[in-house]
């Protein structure tokens, strides 16, 4: 046997094992797989396992995030810090080898994976990152940006609508560098896929302008790593590799979907290792096997100090364009005295989507490392940059995205841009479709990445377009994600302070604003930036609280006048961002919402779920119950009582059950 072949057999049986100590696990695709992640890594991947984050390595993403011991044994034999130990916990609490990939949580990881098809459009984000840095950095002679993508996905990432929203995106864009393993064993956790996926992958491929290579049979080494050759050969389309394999290879169960999604079994382990006649005792990696694998880390690692290299050579012939090229990866950050002087003063009505154009193409001519794109939208998301050309495989410098009608992609596309390094991603399209793309947003949440998601036309103001369009519950939806922040701005001056939390946060940011004019209150800078603030107080304490957010802070301010009139103070409260809010001390905290004052009207033409947590026991809540409506934005919010009016009452109703309850005791 060669020391190759029983490369393949180690990770197969690491996997196994790891899997079965576990009681948890999916080791069909591992073994199945085992040749392909074995080839790439062994010959064709640059990598330095003594800088997992060198810059200008090759990406490689597990978007099959079920076959996670397939890659953490790979990293194990590759020499990253990926321990005998590591494998021994597998997914157990607190170990570094989790169940699915994570981002951070273990070396040689580029992207948390295990949601079907995510990975995939990270690695399309990948590709779209280098060929732009490519474009901007490179120099004849100084190929300092050159790296591959490749993506190791099932028959399951095929099978999921992101996969083919991605796909069709590279093809159109181009994207050679981009490498997809398919590995082909028609099996899901269900059986054969002759019930659930029957096309014909191939022609699907080269219809989205991809170029198709075959291999038989995973396990032919030599034919695999011609194919991948030929893949790194073609510079213009995309290219797939579809890898016909065995699921659970050398196992009884190979074949069969009862490998799929649980381990072997002792007996069934036992039996593969004496199929491929194995001697070592668990967890042990032959000598000849460990003594391969770091021989051709250590000279994978080279490719650094030959790019270490080549950077001084750049660095001297080019020095600032080597200075912007550190800038870009050294995570910059926006001259926000620039940025202000630039702006407008917002004192006039506007929507606070034409608010956030301008304040991103201000803050875009000093961050020249933003990639802005839409589904299609920018021109009433007001996302492009404006004088820069779109991203195409004739412009690879260009800042903006058509990323098509796609939502779901372009979240997970984001991804992978804001993963490679060097860029910050924006995104946008009409608020009502982030359903589309939850699964996306979810990760960078998780991922704690800072993508800034823009979401326009943010309630029922979206008028004549009616229910389907009109967004109900998707602010309680994001504000349920852990670890991101939503904005909803009331104007101009809340707007800068999204932004500007969007460009200073690690975590993502998701600012929502409106289709219709807004008045200005040019007062929240700095008070929007914490979330929430007093926007219109009262002299004493005040009687009632009038809490909203985005456009029904409006409201609440002609409000607090009516009442007034009937010499009632009412304190107004911008909620710009719940999440920034409960961020704050208690101090802060009480200075805003006053804990004495127990009238209060929480005000939002969204789902009420969001406002219980303000209204406590004595508020009132004037939200949405029910979807929207067809008709003018205007007549829309009277007939949803989010009138000045209706607060009014709101706030007495509000005060007069304070009194009961005190009168009571």
């Amino acid at each position: 046997m060669t020391v190759e072949q029983k490369s393949v057999d180690t990770i197969r049986i690491l996997s196994a094992e790891a899997i079965q100590r576990a009681n948890s696990g999916h080791p069909g695709i591992c073994m199945g797989a085992a040749p392909i992640g074995y080839e790439l890594f062994a010959k064709h991947l640059n990598f330095s396992h003594r800088n997992p984050k060198w810059e200008n390595r090759d990406r490689f993403v597990l978007s099959a995030g079920h076959g996670s011991m397939l890659l953490y044994s790979l990293l194990h034999l590759f020499g990253y810090d990926v321990t005998k130990e590591d494998l021994i916990n597998f997914r157990q609490l607190g170990s570094r080898t989790p169940g699915h990939p994570e981002y951070g949580k273990t070396d040689g990881v580029e992207t948390s994976t295990g949601p079907l098809g995510q990975g995939v459009g990270n690695a399309v984000g990948f590709a779209v990152a280098e060929a732009h840095l490519a474009a901007l950095f490179n120099r004849p002679g100084y190929p300092v940006v050159d790296h591959y993508t490749y993506v190791l996905t099932g028959d399951g990432c095929l099978e999921e609508g992101i996969g083919y929203e991605a796909c069709s995106f590279a093809g159109t864009q181009k994207l050679g560098k981009l490498i997809l393993l398919y590995d082909c064993n028609d099996t899901t956790i269900e059986g054969n896929m002759k019930n659930t996926f029957s096309e014909d992958v191939a022609t699907r491929f080269i219809a989205q302008g991809w170029q198709v290579l075959r291999v038989p049979d995973a396990n032919n080494l030599f034919v695999l790593g011609n194919a991948i050759e030929r893949a790194k050969a073609e510079t213009v389309r995309p290219t797939v590799i579809i890898c016909k394999s065995v699921i659970g290879y050398g196992s009884p169960l190979a074949g069969t979907a009862d490998c799929h999604g649980a381990p072997l079994g002792e007996a069934n382990l036992e039996a593969t290792k004496q199929n491929l006649g194995w001697k070592c005792p668990p967890f042990e990696v032959p000598e000849d096997v460990k003594e391969h694998c770091l021989a051709i880390a250590e000279e994978r690692a080279k490719k650094e100090d030959e790019w270490n290299e080549l950077f001084a050579r750049y660095e001297e012939a080019y020095p600032e364009l080597a200075a912007e090229y550190k800038r870009f990866m050294s995570g910059m950050e926006p001259d926000w005295a620039q940025v202000e002087s630039q702006l407008p003063s917002f004192d006039k009505p506007e929507a606070t989507r034409s608010c956030g154009g301008k304040i991103l193409n201000a803050i875009a001519k000093t961050l020249p490392n933003i990639m802005s794109g839409s589904a299609d939208l920018a021109p009433s998301t007001k996302t492009e940059i404006k004088g820069q050309e779109y991203f195409s495989p004739e412009h690879r410098e260009g800042c903006n995205i058509h990323f098509g009608i796609r939502e779901h992609a372009m979240s997970a596309i984001c991804n992978g841009i804001q993963l490679h390094g060097g860029l910050k991603a924006v995104c946008s399209t009409f608020f009502s479709f982030t359903d589309y793309m939850k699964a996306g947003i979810r990760m960078t949440a998780l991922m704690n990445i800072s993508v800034l998601y823009v979401m326009t036309h943010d309630s029922i103001g979206v008028g004549e377009d009616g229910p389907t369009h009109q967004p109900m519950e998707q602010l309680i939806s994001l504000r349920s994600i852990p670890n991101i922040n939503v904005f909803r701005p009331c104007d101009g001056s809340e707007t800068y302070a999204a932004f500007r939390a969007a460009f200073t946060d690690s975590c993502p940011t998701v600012i929502v604003e409106t289709r219709q004019n807004l008045p200005a209150y040019d007062l929240g800078r700095e008070g929007a930036g914490k979330g929430a603030y007093v926007l219109a107080d009262c002299e004493g304490t005040p009687d009632v609280l009038l809490i909203a957010s985005g456009s029904e802070v409006e409201i609440c301010m002609q409000a607090k006048d009516e009442l007034a009139s009937e010499n009632i103070k009412a304190k107004v409260i911008s909620m710009v961002s719940i999440e920034k809010f409960e961020q704050q001390d208690e101090e802060y905290r009480d200075s805003v919402i006053n804990r004495d004052v127990k009238a209060r009207v929480c005000v939002e033409a969204a789902s009420h779920y969001s406002w219980y947590r303000y209204s406590r026991d004595y508020g009132e809540v004037i939200a949405m119950k029910s979807f929207g409506v067809s008709g003018p934005a205007k007549k829309l919010f009277e007939y949803f009582g989010f009138t000045a009016q209706n607060v009014a009452k709101a706030a007495k109703r509000s005060i007069e059950n304070v009194k009961l309850d005190r009168f009571s005791h």
